[in-house]
């Protein structure tokens, strides 16, 4: 009888935060969409440490591919940001949960942990505390303009064909990036790029994985992603690029010190050649780019998913958008304090809504997988980016559909559009692609009698970003 109490008590306590009657769910659905979300969604804590070491997020600061040896098993630094990455996740998917009641998960967002690394790091210069500092300053930033109509305003204010064009960019840049870790793409001097030797372990074992992920994700399998990844990191141990050295089944949660609240404003703004305007004009360009593409990516995910789970009003706006968004913020720079890059909303948050998920009880499920995910650093740790970069062609391929919706017909259109995504590949940043393509956009819109179709804000963006580079050129 008592326990027969409790569990009614529990369903009681569940029915009152998260309205589970009023939306036509059940207390088992919820729990096992939200598990079917993570498992999705899981990758993450496998890549984003990965992809942030290079950047100098070890304890030997090592850049680049100078990195690639160290893991959360052999490196603090790294352990610390793979359980930055799983506690902000936990931390935004909870807020998503408990205050906007949505069935959302959040994490570390892929494209955005590309730019933080190869962009503001490597490409820029500043060292991972100052992209942090940027990082913070980009979530404060996203957390001002939610919470006033400044939010709308930048939304509209860009076209949608860029907005198009930054999701299929950042596609095409980090399955590059994906490609260059798995030796699949590799230098060469007379071409700038070309293709690895496919009887190089490396470059067979990231095949392998692509294969195997691209058949999985083919069939509609579920965690596909994260199957391809486990397969990929136990078939690369009899090839010799699996190191299971340290391998522990469940392990303490590492420590988050090395990398909490490491965050260096004097350094980020007293960077720069080119004296306190440049450096300055350099930080504004960062924090911009930070935080438009998390702005376009959460919109976009949170508008995309929300009509497959009932959460569109009579007028076909998402309810609780606003909260939606400010969860996402907050994790941003919750996630800098701890120690990892821009926290944003997952469109893998889809597969637990299909399973029927429809209210926050969805989403506080794959906030607590987050953390119970943290006394697996041992198994984390082993996993080789030759498993991982399988991960990153994948889910670039499927970032480069939003390109097929861009209205190519009209070359005023088309031309900005172009040079956003083909620029964030070729010149290895996601911000030169948003320049680029807001650069272009007024031009050929003023040179056609067009100009009454940019809006002011486009103008004033491509005034900075012209500065920028010619304050900056690098």
């Amino acid at each position: 009888m008592d326990i027969t109490q409790r569990r009614e008590e529990n369903v009681s306590i569940l029915e009152r935060l998260f309205k589970l009657q009023e939306n036509n769910t059940t207390v088992k659905t919820e729990i096992i969409a939200g598990i079917t979300t993570f498992i999705t969604i899981a990758y993450i804590i496998f890549v984003n440490p990965n992809i942030l070491k290079f950047a100098g997020m070890n304890s030997k600061n090592a850049l680049g591919d100078a990195a690639a040896s160290l893991n959360a098993i052999n490196d603090p630094v790294v352990a610390s940001v793979f359980a930055a990455t799983c506690i902000s996740a936990a931390i935004g998917t909870f807020i998503m949960a408990l205050y906007a009641n949505v069935p959302f998960a959040q994490a570390p967002g892929m494209g955005l942990n590309a730019f933080f690394t190869f962009s503001v790091c490597l490409t820029l210069g500043y060292t991972w505390q100052q992209a942090l500092a940027a990082v913070f300053i980009s979530g404060l930033l996203f957390i001002l303009m939610t919470v006033t109509s400044l939010r709308e305003m930048i939304v509209d204010a860009i076209p949608q064909n860029l907005k198009l064009a930054i999701s299929g960019g950042i596609g095409l840049f980090i399955a590059l990036i994906g490609l260059k870790s798995g030796s699949i793409i590799v230098d060469n001097p007379a071409t700038l790029v070309g293709f690895g030797s496919f009887t190089d372990k490396h470059a067979l074992l990231t095949l392998i994985g692509i294969t195997i992920t691209g058949i999985l994700m083919s069939r509609n399998v579920k965690g596909s992603i994260l199957i391809g990844i486990i397969v990929t990191t136990i078939i690369g141990i009899p090839m010799g690029i699996t190191n299971i050295e340290g391998i522990k089944l469940i392990s303490a949660p590492p420590s988050v010190a090395p990398t909490f609240m490491k965050m260096d404003f004097k350094g980020l703004l007293g960077l720069g050649q080119a004296g306190l305007v440049g450096a300055i004009m350099s930080v504004v360009m960062v924090v911009i780019s930070f935080s438009l593409v998390d702005m376009f990516d959460t919109i976009g995910t949170l508008v995309g998913t929300a009509q497959k789970a009932n959460l569109l009003d009579e007028n076909g706006k998402m309810k609780n958008m606003n909260k939606a968004l400010l969860a996402d913020a907050i994790a941003t720079t919750c996630g800098a304090m701890l120690g990892t890059s821009t926290v944003t909303t997952y469109v893998e948050s889809t597969a637990g809504i299909s399973e029927g998920g429809k209210t926050g009880l969805t989403a506080f499920t794959t906030g607590v997988m987050f953390l119970l995910a943290m006394f697996f650093t041992g198994l984390v740790g082993i996993v080789p980016a030759e498993a991982t970069a399988p991960a990153l062609v994948i889910v670039g391929a499927l970032m480069m559909g939003a390109i097929t919706k861009i209205n190519f017909d009209d070359f005023t259109e088309a031309l900005p559009a172009f040079f956003t995504i083909a620029v964030m590949p070729f010149s290895y940043s996601i911000a030169n692609g948003i320049a680029a393509g807001m650069i272009f956009y007024p031009i050929v819109k003023i040179v056609t009698g067009k100009s009454k179709e940019v809006n002011p804000a486009v103008y004033v963006l491509a005034v900075l970003f012209i500065i920028r580079f010619a304050l900056l050129p690098h």
